[in-house]
């Protein structure tokens, strides 16, 4: 089960912080197809949001075919964002874990580290032409 977190001070919408802390959880692996949500109420519990707040994220997140709501049962996973290379016992992974506990142990905070993940991204985007196998295939098909 995933708990949100919601940042009042980031400037995202709260429905926004849902859906992306979804994804992630779907890219990593934490949430896997057949999962269920927290419902509305406790996600509203939990964090003090507006209830149509959630309900939003939720809407938005089963028209992108993320989940399913099911009346009366709650809201399932049914697709799967993990790429190789993200599940939790993967050597990348561990990597990536070893390397944020050096910078958070050298003073860096989260916002430091995620705009040396962000150059670091952008640097190699820039050098390999900013394009993906996935990238390819979506211009491929919109040409």
């Amino acid at each position: 089960m995933i708990d949100y977190r919601i940042d009042r001070g980031s400037g995202v919408p709260a429905y926004v912080q849902i859906i992306e802390q979804t994804e992630r959880a779907l890219r990593m692996g934490t949430l896997q197809v057949g999962d269920k949500l927290p419902t509305a109420r406790e996600v509203v519990a939990a964090t003090a949001i507006n209830p149509n707040t959630v309900l939003r994220a939720y809407r938005d997140m089963e028209q992108a075919g993320l989940v399913e709501l099911r009346r009366g049962l709650g809201t399932f996973v049914t697709r799967s964002l993990a790429r190789p290379g993200a599940e939790s016992d993967s050597p990348l992974r561990q990597k990536v874990a070893d390397w944020v506990a050096r910078a958070r142990a050298a003073g860096l905070e989260r916002a430091d580290v995620l705009a040396l993940v962000t150059a670091a991204l952008d640097a190699y985007d820039n050098e390999h032409d900013s394009t993906t196998p996935g990238d390819r295939e979506r211009k491929k098909e919109n040409a």
